[in-house]
């Protein structure tokens, strides 16, 4: 029997067929294609022993970690397999990544097929299901966080109406303890915790993750020192993981024997042990060396384009390195503007060691060095910045135009009040201008024009191509058909 339960929604129970690209679908919503099938081509559930996921969501482990360091008794599982465990379960922790589609690419794809997401829709339906709603009649206390936390002070009566007793904000590492206790105990717990800046942990206070992550993600840092306005992640301290703490959990998911790949994160791997915006070569080389030496494949979660141009001599040292072991990799990257006005005034560090009046040509040499090494970017843009003017859309339409041979996937997504922003007014469809449209269609364009070059590089080898690739092109096509009909 534990005291403690940890789970995350179907959506973030995946593996995404080891390709965290396509874990993107989860931000679309219910569309022409039955939910059985789509579920299986974007979101297959995670295989499970005793209702024991073989891994989980990396900020799942962190805490399932922090947990079991302070003594709890604590089991992760499937949300479809809580069975008997939850009925003796004093304190049920869920991982929340999008709770309502307000993250900037579900509000884009829920404009565009018009419905709520998967992400908001599983994690609702979780909350809501008979086991949760019997064992809370009989005592059980909910705690919800995550990257998707924030999403609760938009929604203000969610929490009571899901049943959710305390929603837990920013890094947790340092007061987890505290709440399960006082929850176990039958203390009054706060509904709204964030944690403060004093609270944040240092690398001596975060723990080593105990079992393995999905895909094998595994942070080697947190923080950014960019400050751009928009993002949430600048307002916490850097800090880089030593060598030695990558490889213990990189050991634990090699170990599992169910990882052979892993995604190293953080919000700029090419910024990997540099206190400022110049990549460190040697601490670079050192990290990549260290993994690819135990690892079949590696993917980055997200990279800069100006620490990419700034080192094209390092960047193409690293993919020579990476490419012995897999044809490509992927990572996220943001794009988020083509005007050189909008980027010197919410993020003009971003373009670190450049100038901000020099954006357009960093996005574009970065661009084409990560097409040249085989990197390929999903690129975030964001429609609806605060003060943009139609002068500005027209220069972000400009360069997406620039980057049309260059391999990629970039996706609008519409401005979420976050970080230093949150106060200002969310950008929805009835504010979008024809302007704004025509962008959007020129992404969709864009995207199409590679998705299927990028299918075949994703389902090669596997016995399966044919069909899968047929699936998602088809996918491809409607959606489309889809962005097409934007009016």
């Amino acid at each position: 029997m534990v005291d403690v339960l940890l789970t995350a929604d179907r959506t973030l129970m995946s593996n995404y067929h080891h390709n965290e690209f396509l874990g993107f679908g989860t931000c679309a919503p219910p569309n022409f294609i039955p939910e059985w099938l789509y579920s299986y081509l974007f979101f297959p559930p995670l295989k499970t022993s005793n209702g024991q996921p073989f891994m989980a969501p990396y900020g799942l482990r962190k805490i399932e970690a922090q947990l079991l360091k302070e003594n709890f008794k604590v089991d992760t599982v499937s949300p479809n397999h809580m069975g008997p465990a939850i009925k003796d379960a004093k304190v049920l922790g869920i991982h929340a990544m999008d709770p309502f589609g307000l993250g900037p690419a579900s509000t884009t794809l829920a404009f565009i097929f018009k419905k709520e997401p998967y992400l908001a829709k599983h994690f609702q339906a979780l909350l809501k299901s008979p086991a949760i709603k019997k064992a809370k009649q009989n005592g059980l206390k909910v705690i919800v966080g995550g990257p998707g936390a924030w999403q609760f002070r938009y929604r203000e009566n969610a929490a009571k109406d899901l049943g959710i007793d305390c929603i837990v904000e920013g890094e947790a590492e340092k007061v987890v303890g505290k709440l399960f206790r006082a929850a176990i105990a039958g203390q009054e717990i706060p509904a709204h915790y964030e944690v403060g800046i004093d609270e944040v942990p240092g690398l001596e206070e975060i723990p080593d993750i105990v079992q393995p992550s999905i895909n094998g993600l595994i942070e080697i840092g947190r923080g950014c020192c960019r400050g751009c306005q928009f993002c949430n992640v600048t307002t916490r301290p850097l800090r880089w993981y030593p060598i030695d703490k990558i490889e213990r959990e990189l050991n634990v998911n090699l170990d599992s024997g169910k990882v052979k790949g892993i995604c190293i994160h953080s919000e700029d791997v090419m910024l990997y042990g540099s206190s400022n915006t110049v990549p460190h070569e040697d601490k670079l080389v050192e990290l990549h060396e260290a993994v690819l030496k135990k690892v079949d494949g590696i993917s980055w979660s997200h990279c800069s384009l100006a620490a990419v141009a700034s080192a094209p001599k390092l960047f193409s040292k690293l993919s020579e390195t990476i490419l012995q072991k897999q044809t490509w990799w992927g990572a996220e990257v943001g794009i988020e503007t083509g005007s050189p006005e909008v980027a010197k005034k919410i993020m003009p560090a971003k373009a670190h060691p450049f100038k901000a009046e020099d954006w357009h040509d960093v996005v574009v040499n970065g661009m084409g060095l990560m097409h040249d090494n085989k990197l390929v970017p999903a690129c975030t843009l964001i429609v609806g910045l605060p003060d943009e003017q139609e002068e500005d859309i027209i220069k972000t339409m400009d360069l997406v135009a620039d980057l049309k041979e260059m391999r990629s996937l970039i996706v609008p997504l519409f401005f979420v009040p976050l970080g230093k922003l949150k106060s200002e007014d969310w950008f929805n469809d009835t504010k979008l201008s024809n302007l704004h449209k025509q962008l959007l269609i020129q992404c969709a364009e864009h995207d199409f024009r590679w998705v299927d070059n990028l299918l075949d590089w994703s389902f090669s080898g596997k016995w399966y191509s044919g069909i899968m690739k047929d699936f998602y092109k088809g996918f491809s096509a409607i959606a489309k058909y889809k962005v097409r009909q934007i009016e």
